[in-house]
């Protein structure tokens, strides 16, 4: 089970050889550097490798990076190489688990803030940890620690509000 992603890239890769498609070889090399990169400095650490989880990850990053990238040839006009960027980041993306919504993250954040009772910004972490345990993979974890901050500033000020104007008015 650990290996079956790098097995589907693998695999993907002679395919994409077979075909002669150049720019998928290319990608699809440049995934495999990047996670036996991450395998070396894992071992280095003494650690036993990356499992699938870090494989996603990096899979994860390197979609962010061609995103910026993309965005900042377009902004020089390049639109040539903004189209290569985004046609890596299709690549990429195909070998990550079905990506969950806006709206879907939106709730699982909820669902998970209620879940672990968080009340204030000091437990993002807790709920953020919760999260990548729950859902691997399955969705942008930045965009997913900014719905958790908004839920627990919100909750922070709604609790302020409440008891502290409260003790204010007795006082």
């Amino acid at each position: 089970m650990r290996d079956e992603l790098r097995e589907r890239i693998g695999s993907a890769l002679k395919t994409a050889q077979e075909d002669g498609d150049k720019r998928r070889c290319a990608t699809l090399r440049l995934i495999q550097t990047a996670v036996k990169d991450r395998e070396a400095a894992a071992r280095d650490n003494g650690k036993d490798g990356v499992g699938e989880t870090q494989v996603i990850e990096i899979l994860q990053k390197m979609i962010r990076q061609r995103e910026t990238s993309a965005e900042e040839f377009e902004t020089s006009g390049q639109l040539d190489l903004a189209e290569q960027e985004r046609v890596e980041q299709q690549i990429i993306r195909e070998f990550l688990p079905v990506q969950l919504s806006d709206e879907e993250i939106r709730s699982l954040c909820e669902e998970t803030v209620k879940d672990i009772d968080a009340h204030g910004l000091r437990d993002i972490g807790r709920c953020m940890s919760e999260l990548k345990s729950r859902y691997p993979g399955k969705m942008d974890f930045v965009q997913a620690s900014c719905f958790v901050k908004e839920m627990l500033r919100s909750e922070a000020n709604g609790y302020h509000a409440s008891k502290g104007g409260d003790d204010v008015a007795e006082n």
